[in-house]
């Protein structure tokens, strides 16, 4: 049987502010911080993490805030949409909620479902779909319950330089089945129950810039450390430059840039989120690599200081 990679792993993306991007993602989404490091590449950077109650696979988006960055343009090569599945029923709160934020919303359908398409304040594009799939978030913040919580990623709309190609990789090397299509998008669906539907947007616009505002790369499951390593051969044997396996902390990965121009992760499930910090205080502290953990009272000196609050008015 060919491979099948269950679904989204988790997303990242380049955004401003630390304190704007948690006042957001959890101050008015709702999401839980599930972690709070720094980037293994640039440690002077913030990697902050998003998620469920528990940091689960497939609803984890994950941030580089560059406070003064250069901002990017959303187009091809990058996955230009992230969607959010909410419980059903609850759409209407979001709006709500969202308006009461003076945040800017477009309803849209798609394939039969309804969406409400808004910005971060970074200029990420998101949306929320309500879908019956997967057990509602029983993380609770500022007003919103389990019943109107953000299950996790509902999936996302790739962009990309040769749509074609990349609808061939989804389908042929990364066993994702095509269940619908129009003239604008083809839709295909992975084995989870979240984090599992993708768009392939089948025209090609201008060539996205990394940025400020941008999806950096979208990462797909694999079970484990052996799921992981036979991932990477089948790619090299598909004809993909694919990295060595590299040691993430609460996963190990492997990398690679599929023919649209979009940098691709594989991610193991394990060991997750909660093997330096016990489950009721995922997010509370900075947790540093160990490479870097010389530097704790440079980095904790120099990095902006962020906190969870209260959005609501």
């Amino acid at each position: 049987m060919a491979k099948q990679t269950r679904g989204i792993h988790h997303i990242s993306a380049i955004v401003g502010h630390p304190q704007e991007n948690v006042d957001f993602y959890a101050g008015v989404l709702g999401l839980r911080l599930v972690k709070k490091t720094v980037n293994f590449d640039d440690p002077g950077t913030y990697h902050l993490y998003f998620g469920d109650e528990e940091g689960s696979p497939g609803t984890i988006i994950t941030f580089f805030p560059w406070a003064n960055g250069r901002k990017g343009r959303i187009g091809d090569g990058q996955v230009g949409v992230t969607t959010y599945v909410v419980p059903i029923g609850s759409l209407e709160d979001w709006r709500k909620r969202l308006e009461s934020f003076q945040i800017s919303i477009r309803e849209t359908e798609r394939f039969g479902e309804t969406y409400l398409q808004f910005d971060d304040p970074h200029g990420l594009h998101l949306e929320l779909v309500e879908r019956e799939a997967r057990e509602n978030n029983l993380w609770e913040f500022d007003g919103i319950t389990p019943g109107m919580a953000i299950k996790g990623f509902g999936g996302g709309i790739l962009y990309s330089s040769n749509p074609t190609k990349t609808a061939n990789l989804l389908e042929d090397q990364m066993g994702l089945t095509e269940i619908d299509a129009d003239d604008e998008y083809i839709r295909y669906q992975s084995q989870a129950d979240i984090g599992n539907i993708i768009d392939v947007k089948m025209a090609s616009n201008d060539r996205g810039m990394m940025g400020v505002g941008t999806v950096h790369h979208i990462a797909w499951r694999a079970t484990d450390d052996n799921d992981l390593r036979d991932w990477q051969e089948h790619l090299h044997q598909s004809g993909f430059g694919v990295t060595e396996v590299k040691d993430r902390n609460y996963f190990n990965s492997i990398y690679f840039k599929e023919h649209g121009g979009i940098l691709f992760e594989m991610a193991t499930d394990s060991p997750g989120f909660a093997i330096d910090e016990n489950r009721d205080e995922l997010g509370s502290e900075l947790k540093l690599p160990p490479q870097y953990e010389n530097l704790r009272d440079q980095l904790t000196e120099s990095l902006y200081p962020i906190e969870v609050r209260k959005r609501s008015k």
